[in-house]
C-alpha cells in the first residue's frame, strides 16, 4: 500500500510557474469548478497581435457532466482584461 501512495500523494504538490487560477459556477447544479490556464503555454495571440486570449472548457465531477466554456483575453503583459462564460459565472479569479 506504501509503493502507492508514494506514487499518488493524497496532497498534489503546489503549481511551479506562471498560472492563473479562475473558480467558476456551474449554472444547472451549483459546483464550484477549479480551473487553471498555463500563462506560458496555453494562450494565443488575438488578431491584432496585441494580447491573447485563450478559451478553457471545464467540466465538474459531482452532480452533473455540465460543460462551462471559459473565454480569456488578456494584454500583452498577460494580465486579464475581458472574461466571459458560458454555462456558468466566474466567482473567482
Amino acid at each position: 500500500m506504501n509503493f502507492l501512495k508514494k506514487l499518488f500523494p493524497a496532497k498534489p504538490s503546489a503549481p511551479q510557474g506562471n498560472f492563473y487560477t479562475f473558480t467558476v459556477k456551474c449554472n444547472r447544479c451549483g459546483e464550484n469548478i477549479a480551473g487553471r490556464i498555463n500563462l506560458a503555454n496555453d494562450l494565443s495571440l488575438n488578431d491584432e497581435g496585441s494580447g491573447y486570449f485563450v478559451r478553457k472548457v471545464v467540466m465538474g465531477g459531482g452532480r452533473c457532466f455540465q460543460q462551462v466554456e471559459v473565454e480569456l483575453t488578456f494584454d500583452a503583459a498577460r494580465r486579464l482584461i475581458e472574461s466571459q462564460v458560458n454555462g456558468g459565472t466566474l466567482i473567482e479569479s
